[in-house]
């Protein structure tokens, strides 16, 4: 998993190379990504569950490659010597114009905002405006799900379908009359965000806010948008309980789920019924704070779309193991009875670590997933596209090949390989939501059955030009090597010592100042304007 990342910047040679900008940008560095594609003929409705979003499979409706490289025999291959050929035969050639997109990656959350955050709000569509009007279409952010609170990372959140209610803009509520201009914090110089602070100053504002959505007559109509929001989405109820749970009740808080009393531990349904009953109040407020931020995300992303500028999203291929999803959902991972996790995600040593990444979060009981027939993906992906146009997904390579780790170890050294869902879980969720427009993050020990998942479903790849510095001829990220289909950042993140360090690469000569040392004689060099 490649953790917290940079900014990024492509040229591409490659016929259908798709170019992107790469992860985390403090404010103020915000760093530019070509992206080509070839022109595309058909776009598939994201029907269910709960999917609005339009996505497109540019792969599957490439003129030239259909995605498998059977052009040749599908147009010519039952056709004669001396067969009249089509009166468009003459345009059809390897020259044809691309459709060349741009992005830029930026999180919400290092927005200028006026109250210690980057919002959802107006400078969100500020944001859409100079995007659009800078030739780029395409706008990536990090995992939008609520952060855990040790590191405040995204990456570890503590439920993969909510949204964080800490980018809910402020000023809005009171525009919407739910918060008065007296309720709002005093602003707060732009720079780094101070998470504690800023949450402490929020929640009893968000509470208030919730509160009068729920109980003034006045909103009686935004009440009914919340209700379809709650029937349409059914997952936040687990969702609002786990949270009640581990905030509110004194026998529960503060403490992993696998400790709790057995009776709401395992889900008995008389004692769901009674925590239910007994939080609803609390209940309640969550699933209106949640259905605030989905309001105001949503807004955002129809006010993207309306300029031509898609939504990416970013989805880390596991969950972590103090969250709804996991105690919610516990026979479809590899739990012990408790409900503690049995085995955990990492990588084997390579050369960021000498003993492995270690990253902690259950793996998957993929027979269990299979059997139910992949509805928790389903649900997953499915609320993703309902935020994203497209979803790049972390640790791609777990779906063919994935580490597994005994839960009781202290390194990821004594690891083993084990084979993921492949082709099954992508040709189940194509049957559930139609195509499932995602980017493979498939950096890492990439072995042949994940490049070969990847072509099966016509998905992008990565590459990136930091890694481009120092190898072979043979590097799959030197730029003349980049393959079709591909997605290009200019720099990635490194996990070091089991820390993550966030690399910010102002240009390709820091790269090759902080990761090439001398002697440097040999070394690919790119041109300056890049």
């Amino acid at each position: 998993m490649t953790g917290l990342g940079a900014s990024g910047l492509y040229t591409a040679a490659s016929s259908q190379a798709r170019v992107f900008g790469t992860r985390i940008l403090p404010r103020n560095q915000i760093r530019v990504a070509a992206r080509l594609t070839k022109p595309r003929t058909r776009s598939r409705q994201v029907m269910k569950p709960q999917c609005t979003a339009a996505v497109e499979n540019p792969v599957a409706t490439d003129s030239h490659t259909n995605g498998t490289g059977d052009y040749y025999q599908r147009v010519y291959g039952n056709m004669k010597t001396g067969d009249t050929l089509d009166k468009d035969y003459a345009n059809d050639t390897a020259a044809t114009a691309k459709n060349r997109r741009a992005g830029v990656i930026l999180h919400p959350t290092s927005l200028p905002g006026p109250y210690g955050i980057g919002e959802i709000g107006k400078e969100a569509f500020k944001f859409i405006d100079w995007v659009a009007s800078s030739g780029m279409q395409m706008w990536q952010v990090l995992p939008l799900v609520p952060p855990e609170t040790q590191y405040w990372s995204p990456y570890a959140g503590v439920d993969a379908l909510c949204g964080s209610t800490l980018m809910i803009g402020l000023d809005e509520l009171k525009e919407e009359g739910l918060l008065a201009k007296s309720d709002l914090p005093k602003k707060i110089a732009i720079g780094t965000v101070d998470y504690p602070q800023v949450e402490a100053a929020r929640a009893p504002l968000l509470r208030k806010a919730a509160d009068k959505l729920l109980k003034e007559s006045k909103f009686s109509s935004l009440r009914r948008e919340m209700d379809a929001f709650r029937a349409e989405n059914p997952w936040v109820e687990d969702s609002a309980l786990f949270f009640c749970l581990i905030e509110y009740q004194e026998d529960t808080k503060d403490q992993g789920w696998w400790f709790w009393p057995e009776p709401i531990r395992k889900r008995d349904p008389a004692a769901v019924a009674e925590a239910t009953k007994r939080h609803e109040e609390n209940i309640n407020r969550f699933i209106a704070q949640q259905f605030l931020f989905d309001r105001q995300w949503k807004a955002v992303k129809a006010y993207a779309n309306s300029k031509k500028v898609k939504i990416v999203g970013d989805m880390p291929i596991y969950v972590g193991g103090q969250s709804a999803d996991v105690w919610a959902h516990q026979e479809l991972f590899e739990l012990t009875p408790s409900g503690a996790p049995a085995n955990v995600s990492g990588v084997p040593p390579d050369a960021f670590s000498e003993t492995g990444q270690l990253w902690g979060s259950p793996l998957y009981d993929w027979q269990a997933h299979e059997k139910e027939g992949y509805r928790w993906w389903a649900q997953r992906l499915g609320r993703s596209f309902q935020l994203y146009d497209e979803t790049r997904i972390d640790h791609f390579r777990g779906f063919a090949g994935y580490w597994s780790v005994d839960a009781k170890a202290d390194t990821a050294m004594g690891g083993v390989w084990k084979k993921g869902p492949g082709l099954g879980l992508f040709k189940s969720l194509n049957d559930q939501l139609g195509y499932v427009a995602i980017i493979a993050e498939d950096l890492g020990v990439i072995t042949t059955d994940v490049n070969e998942l990847r072509k099966a479903i016509g998905a992008p790849g990565m590459v990136v030009l930091q890694f481009a510095w120092g190898s072979g001829a043979t590097n799959t990220h030197i730029p003349h090597n980049h393959y079709e289909n591909s997605v290009c950042y200019p720099g990635n993140s490194l996990t070091l010592a089991g820390r993550l360090t966030t690399y910010v690469l102002s240009n390709p000569f820091q790269v090759w100042q902080e990761f090439c040392p001398p002697p440097r004689e040999g070394l690919l060099i790119l041109p300056t304007h890049l």
